[in-house]
């Protein structure tokens, strides 16, 4: 059994990459509408159907610890914490290990100093020519970011000290 990698950018406009099938799917939402207002909300049974389906035999997920930054809104910071803890829930439940990676450690292993999304599409066709296809929009930058975490964990294997390894409080009734 090929051993597999997996990268999650768990943002609304995210993705999920498994490495080396090479496979990359959007963040699977929906759209909900109470009058006029409209909000894009996460798919969980989704998100954890695409996880099963290749978190088979050896695999490790890199998940990108998402964090608030200064003028973002509420609304954007709370989505973006709503994701993360979805998709550590559903790694959790299906007995995937993960490491958490702040997006400045990945984005510096795998971009150097430019880390604008644009710059994240170019270097993801860089390196998976075979995808360029799905990295053609402008709007599918959260492919291009899953697929440079996933390469990311590849390439390091989550070292580098502030990878942000989750550690449990307790093991077998001793605190830690």
């Amino acid at each position: 059994m090929t051993y597999r990698t997996i990268g999650i950018d768990p943002g609304l406009s995210g993705a999920v990459a498994i490495l080396p099938a090479g496979v990359v799917s959007d963040t699977p939402t929906a759209v909900t509408a109470n009058g006029k207002t409209r909000r894009h909300v996460y798919l969980p049974g989704e998100m954890a159907r695409i996880v099963r389906e290749y978190a088979t035999g050896d695999c490790h997920a890199y998940l990108e610890a998402v964090h608030s930054m200064p003028g973002q809104g509420v609304r954007s910071m709370f989505s973006m914490g709503h994701g993360l803890g979805l998709w550590e829930g559903i790694l959790a439940a299906l007995g995937v290990p993960y490491t958490l990676v702040t997006p400045q450690r990945w984005k510096r292993e795998m971009m150097g100093s430019v880390t604008d999304k644009d710059a994240a599409r170019v270097r993801a066709v860089q390196l998976f020519p075979h995808l360029a296809g799905e990295l053609a929009r402008v709007k599918d930058h959260g492919r291009a970011e899953a697929l440079l975490i996933a390469e990311y964990g590849l390439r390091t294997g989550g070292s580098g000290g502030n990878g942000l390894q989750p550690r449990p409080l307790f093991m077998r009734g001793t605190a830690l």
